[in-house]
């Protein structure tokens, strides 16, 4: 079981541990951390077994890329069904499958019939399940406590993740120098049983019935249109992409640098990622001190000038007494990334969409790990670990100072739903079904305030394509010049209505802004039009 570890931005208020305070939260969370414990010790031996197995630096980065690949892949349709399905039982069934695959390589290594072809091939099918399951887990976080110690709670799940981080690669790598792969895959099979029975005890409330519940393919729909119109969000998936693609190589080639570089074993590649771990740790619990004295992207740049120093320290083939804090420092530079990218995604998602976006991010993050492990994996290959090492060290460092003017959101807005606007008038009741829907808002705007309307106005065009619509537009009565039509095109009546549910405090803000140019004694005046197809021949 893993799972990212997005966090928040900004230091929460209230004790850090004050989620623990909620038993289903609390149970979860150390089933959480037993269950990724138990898939660090697997990824420690398939990753060290892919060094017995093959000798081609690719071969060894393809795992990393193959467990990885799938959330790129699938990442945005495990969003969709994480808003769609009961999350408690979706966990369920991917859990069962994370076993099945642990249990297959506990047996073939116990035949020592595995090859790397397999381990590639079950380390796609792992990543499968990962991919669904990383948003549905994320999803269900505020289902377990109270808004006030949301983001505490998010910080925790960060926080347990690398807990495991410093256990887990440790405890494997000395299980499969003592016993053997085999043993140490089975160690990862019975960390499910805690997971699989945490999800069955908790009691998960039954959902209320939801005529506008979304469908597959709608809401498929709605997710992508929300992330192509939320230019905030193309800042972080921009800054997390550039970061994790550079970064991704000292992760890929860590294997390599333990056996070429440092003349180890097994058991000191699993102690070298428990120092990434220990290391995050440390991180996470020093960060609000940081977060005093620097914004969101002067901590992706300290992380990014860290990474970008240890990458190449390491390329040195340095001693192990040195290795050891260069990965410490290694593991709070890339908690330090995680939670402050992954929370600048957190503070700008409503939650009517947050396992999409999510998802999208996941995407993106394990896009670049997955397409970063390829890529270091060949050069690698061709001109040897520590020029790989040494050329993405130095790339981190110049995109990052590129890229430090993107600034990233603050994510300060409320984002609960507003609610305010009227139930639309209609002659009948209307199948949810029917489509496209066009909603006009006429304005009479007086010459003096018409430039300020329109820059006021085109304002609301992105909030109307991330809530729901496929255009947008302004037009003018060339009868009469004062009266401006804002107009925007809904797929169907009941997307429309979920519109009025989704409109968030801060956008209703902004179409208030707009409002304030119209003059005369009613409000704009809304119409809506139905699409009509050709009648029966």
């Amino acid at each position: 079981m893993t799972q990212s570890g997005i966090s928040a931005a900004k230091p929460a208020s209230g004790g850090t541990f004050a989620p623990l305070a909620q038993p289903t939260f609390a149970v979860l969370w150390v089933a959480t951390i037993l269950g990724n414990i138990g898939s660090f010790m697997r990824d420690v031996a398939s990753a060290w077994l892919a060094t017995d197995l093959s000798t081609s630096p690719a071969a060894v980065a393809t795992i990393q890329a193959a467990a990885t690949l799938p959330v790129f892949l699938l990442a945005i349709p495990a969003g969709v069904l994480s808003d769609i399905l009961d999350r408690r039982r979706f966990l369920i069934v991917i859990q069962i499958g994370l076993a099945m695959v642990s249990g297959t390589l506990m047996l073939l290594a116990w035949r020592q019939a595995l090859t790397i072809e397999i381990l590639i091939a079950l380390a796609f099918v792992g990543g499968v399940g990962a991919a669904m399951m990383g948003p549905t887990w994320q999803s269900i976080v505020p289902e377990l406590v109270p808004p006030s110690t949301l983001r505490q709670a998010v910080a925790l799940n960060s926080l347990g993740v690398n807990v495991a981080r410093a256990i887990g690669p440790a405890t494997g790598g000395l299980l499969l120098a003592a016993f053997g792969a085999a043993a140490t895959y089975s160690a990862d099979l019975l960390s499910y049983v805690f997971v699989i029975a945490a999800l069955i005890w908790w009691k998960r409330p039954e959902q209320p019935s939801d005529p506008l519940r979304e469908h597959f393919f709608s809401a498929f729909r709605a997710g992508l249109r929300f992330t192509r119109a939320h230019s905030k969000l193309h800042v972080v998936l921009a800054r997390a992409a550039v970061h994790f693609a550079f970064g991704s190589g000292v992760w890929a080639l860590l294997p390599l640098v333990a056996r070429q570089l440092l003349h180890g074993g097994a058991s000191l590649y699993g102690v070298l990622l428990g120092a990434v771990g220990a290391g995050a740790i440390l991180g996470a619990l020093t960060m609000s001190r940081l977060q005093q004295r620097l914004d969101a992207d002067g901590m992706v740049l300290l992380s990014a000038i860290v990474t970008a120093v240890v990458m190449a320290a390491l390329s040195s083939a340095p001693p192990i007494w040195l290795a050891l804090p260069l990965l410490l420092l290694l593991g709070a530079a890339w908690i330090m990334a995680l939670t402050t990218l992954g929370g600048a995604a957190q503070a700008i998602l409503p939650n009517w969409v947050r396992g999409r976006a999510l998802a999208v991010y996941q995407m993106v993050f394990n896009g670049a790990l997955a397409g970063g492990s390829l890529v270091w994996g060949f050069v690698a290959q061709a001109l040897g670990t520590p020029h790989a090492l040494l050329i993405a060290a130095a790339g981190l460092v110049a995109t990052a100072l590129i890229l430090h003017r993107m600034r990233l959101p603050r994510g300060e807005e409320d984002l609960g739903p507003a609610r305010h606007w009227p139930e639309p008038e209609t002659a009948g009741e209307i199948a949810h079904d029917r489509g496209p829907v066009m909603i006009l808002i006429e304005y009479c705007i007086p010459p003096a305030n018409r430039d300020a309307f329109l820059h006021a106005v085109h304002k609301l065009s992105e909030e109307r394509l991330r809530d729901g619509a496929f255009s947008w537009g302004v037009m003018e009565d060339p009868a009469n010049p004062e009266l401006l039509t804002e107009w925007f095109l809904v797929e169907s009546w009941a997307e429309h209505l979920r519109q009025h549910q989704r409109v968030p405090h801060a956008d209703a803000d902004v179409q208030r802004d707009v409002a304030s140019y119209h003059v005369g004694a009613e409000p704009p005046h809304v119409r809506h039009l139905l699409g009509l197809g050709l009648p029966p021949a």
